[in-house]
This record gives C-alpha cells, structure tokens and sequence, in this order.
C-alpha cells in the first residue's frame, strides 16, 4: 500500500523541497486587482510586496475544487492512496472543502485537519512523508496527525494593523490608533483562529514576549517529551534579509536546547499580515 502525501502552499514547502520528499503542493491563489497568480508559480515575492507597497488591491482565495481534485487524481495514479493536509479549518473554509470533495473518492483521500499553518504545517507535511515511507496507511496517519496536532502553538506579530484593517480584523479606528501608539498585537493560535495574546508597545517587546510564551507552552503543552523530540520553527516576512537573520539567530540564541528552522511566511498568510510580520511556533520533531 503506498500513500501519496499532499499539502498547501500555507505549509511553506518549496517545490525543490516537495521534489525531495516526493510529495505535492498544491499554490494558493493570490488575487491583485482581479487577476489571479499562485504561490511559486507566476508570482514572486518581490513581486507581491511591491504590489502591497503600491496599496493595490490584494486577497487570497481557496483553490478551485477543480484544482483541488487535479492534484489528487494526479497523486493517484502513483499511489494507491493520499492524505491531504491543508491549512486548519479553523483559518480557512479549504479544509471543509477539501472534506466534501473527498467523498468522491472512496476513502482514498484522507483529510488531515490538525489546526496547523506555516512553520507547523511544514512540520506535519515532514512528519506525514516520514509515516507514508513506513507503509502506514492513510487513515491510520491521518489520525496520527490529527492526535499530535494539538501539540503546538503559534504566536505572531505585525508591523502595522492597516491589512488586518482590511481583512475586517479590527476596525479602522482602532487600527489607526494601533499604529499611532506603536501598539503590536501578539496572537496567538492552537489550531482555531488567532486570539490576540496580548498588546505590547514597539516590535522588540513583541519578539520578546512570543520568546517568553513558547518557553512557557515548553514548559506546559509539550512538558512530556525530551529536549531532542522539540522543534522552534520561525517565520516573517521580513523585506531585509538581514532582519530575517537576526530574527531567526535570536530564536536559535534563546533556545540552544532544541532543533530550530525558519521559513518565509507564504504570500497567502501575507496577505493578512502585512510585510515585516514575525512568528514562531513549537512543536514536536517530525
């Protein structure tokens, strides 16, 4: 029996990297202006974030259930079976989708819905190649990420409240105000939607307090497993390259004890935050 792993670009995995793995990913798509461009395919990142700097019109959408069973069909005629592991139901209605066009097709494809996004979504796609390499079935891995999903935590901040503004998030007036006093929220996600953590002044105490909240999830959400069975992941969308670095050596320099990564966030997420956003997540080592 053999399993087919497929993913969204949410999870962060570049086509070198799904060529790798021998999986596929499927690009969200990323509206500007009414024209329509997916993620690693006809769009760069440069590309995107000189579209946000121009306050052009930008939104993301689910992808089409054509291109949804395109993957799949695809995935099929390899393997005998596929798990599909989107972005949580909590953050979109994709995953409910993905669940109803999944009926067609027998129990083949199998939806993993285990409330993750970004840098713990790479994760679960890691994990899921892994699970698929020992032959384990796709129902049977399917639950598998579905019991370790609640396993992790995600925290981020942004720069400016103004596409938060736009994603009807928080009203204007509060997001002026936001921006005017400096004010960075620090939200947090365990699988649902974001909550906002706290209010914080200025992007240093963000950084710090998401530093402080992983140390605390450490020691409660994951205090059962060892120190090499931890993974940090952590994201932005720094325009500096630089910041990107300093952001993932202060992550790497606050926890020496455990396996740290960092991703770009994926321009879909981006299209929420804003550029210069940062996150971090913790979770179990695939």
């Amino acid at each position: 029996m053999t399993t087919a792993i497929v993913t969204d670009s949410n999870s962060g995995i570049t086509p070198a990297e799904a060529e790798t793995l021998g999986i596929r990913v499927l690009p969200m798509p990323i509206i500007i202006d009414g024209s329509t461009y997916y993620e690693n395919e006809n769009i760069t990142a440069e590309e995107f974030f000189a579209a946000m700097e121009q306050d052009r019109d930008i939104s993301t959408s689910q992808p089409t259930p054509g291109a949804v069973l395109e993957v799949w069909k695809d995935a099929l005629k390899e393997a005998d079976e596929v798990v599909y592991i989107p972005m949580s139901s909590g953050l979109s209605g994709s995953c409910q989708s993905a669940i109803m066009l999944a009926q067609e097709f027998d129990k083949k494809v199998q939806i993993a819905d285990n409330g993750r996004i970004s840098v713990n979504l790479y994760q679960s796609v890691y994990r899921a190649a892994s699970l698929a390499k020992t032959g384990m079935p796709a129902r049977e891995i399917r639950r598998q990420l579905e019991k370790e999903g609640p396993e992790s935590t995600i925290y981020l901040t942004v720069e400016t409240l103004k596409y938060f503004r736009k994603s009807g998030r928080v009203t204007p007036a509060a997001a002026a105000l936001g921006d005017l006093l400096n004010i960075k929220p620090v939200l947090c996600t365990k699988g649902g939607k974001f909550d906002v953590q706290s209010n914080v002044h200025g992007m240093l105490k963000a950084k710090k307090t998401m530093l402080n909240q992983i140390a605390n999830d450490r020691g409660s959400l994951l205090r059962s497993l060892p120190d090499d069975q931890i993974m940090i992941g952590c994201a932005s969308t720094f325009l500096d390259e630089a910041d990107a670095q300093k952001w993932q050596e202060l992550v790497a320099k606050t926890f020496p004890e455990y396996e740290t990564f960092y991703l770009p966030l994926s321009l879909s997420i981006a299209c929420h935050t804003g550029p210069n956003a940062c996150g971090l997540g913790i979770f179990r080592k695939p």
